[in-house]
């Protein structure tokens, strides 16, 4: 069962698309008679998606025609770095200075993952064939950045409830990690639950994404479940992984080198501005030095 069946692809007109925004819009006023406060998110999130994708399936059409590996390097290394950017705009518990870690954690997962996946499991004929590892890239970094937003929060969120815990361990002379390991384990099962879901419910409750899409384009339903569960393990090893290596990198933000308990304030609004500030490294030295309370008014003051 290695061909292809008979293709039953139906292209989506202009009508569809817009019979699709007429649910989003129907929807959004379901949310102002609820008073949920949801619509205007709703609504500008579905005419961004619209605009991101059409703009990404020009933008493949070019890379797949031209067939360059250093483009297709380069394409990669734009979403990861835009991936890091919106993993550090879910976090909102998470402090500011984190995207270098964040990047790194998730440009070494991503290239490990991208290898065991791509280059030994499926073994394509071009190591850097465009229209396989582009959206497979995506696909892992789209439920990664879920999941590392996810933890992040949980685990700074966990340390500031378990504040007297933390202090009463120290004073006992455990050390930081002995300290943060509690909250450091309980952000990354937190982080893996949505894709071990997912693999308990693929097949059964969902046809997820991609095999749904390879159907659609008349590939063969076995095939396409082949690939949709090295996607669905990928997913949950690339959770797994980055978790564990991001949290093992930032846990000691929560402590001075003195091993005193300080939870850095939760980062700003993501903007250009705080975007800039998120590379540099005395905030941390001011908060260290000074405290979550001065930090926090620093803060203000350069916003004012």
């Amino acid at each position: 069962m290695s061909g292809s069946i008979a293709s039953t692809y139906t292209v989506i007109d202009v009508w569809g698309l817009v019979l699709a925004m007429v649910m989003v819009c129907a929807a959004a006023g379901i949310s102002v008679a609820m008073k949920l406060g949801v619509a205007r998110s709703l609504v500008w999130g579905s005419v961004r998606s619209l605009i991101q994708l059409l703009v990404m399936g020009i933008v493949l059409t070019y890379i797949i025609r031209w067939n360059n590996a250093w483009i297709t390097v380069g394409l990669l290394c734009v979403m990861v770095l835009a991936a890091a950017q919106i993993a550090m705009g879910r976090a909102k518990g998470a402090p500011s200075g984190m995207i270098g870690i964040v990047l790194l954690s998730l440009a070494v997962t991503m290239l490990l993952m991208i290898t065991v996946v791509v280059e030994i499991i499926i073994r394509p004929k071009n190591w850097a064939s465009p229209e396989l590892i582009i959206p497979i890239t995506g696909m892992l970094l789209g439920n990664a950045v879920s999941a590392l937003a996810l933890g992040l929060n949980r685990f700074f969120d966990s340390m500031r409830e378990r504040a007297d815990d933390v202090q009463t361990m120290l004073a006992l002379g455990a050390t930081k990690w002995e300290a943060a390991r509690p909250s450091i384990r309980n952000s990354v099962k937190l982080g893996l639950l949505p894709s071990i879901a997912k693999l308990e419910t693929s097949g059964i409750v969902m046809i997820p994404g991609m095999m749904a899409g390879q159907i659609i384009s008349g590939e063969s339903p076995f095939q396409a479940a082949k690939y949709q569960f090295v996607l669905l393990t990928g997913i949950a090893a690339l959770t797994l992984v980055a978790d564990a290596i991001i949290l093992a990198l930032v846990y000691k933000r929560c402590f001075t080198s003195y091993d005193r308990y300080l939870v850095p304030p939760p980062a700003p609004a993501l903007s250009l501005k705080t975007l800039k500030s998120m590379f540099r490294k005395d905030s941390l030295k001011h908060l260290l030095e000074h405290g979550t309370d001065s930090a926090t008014k620093s803060a203000d003051k350069a916003e004012k």
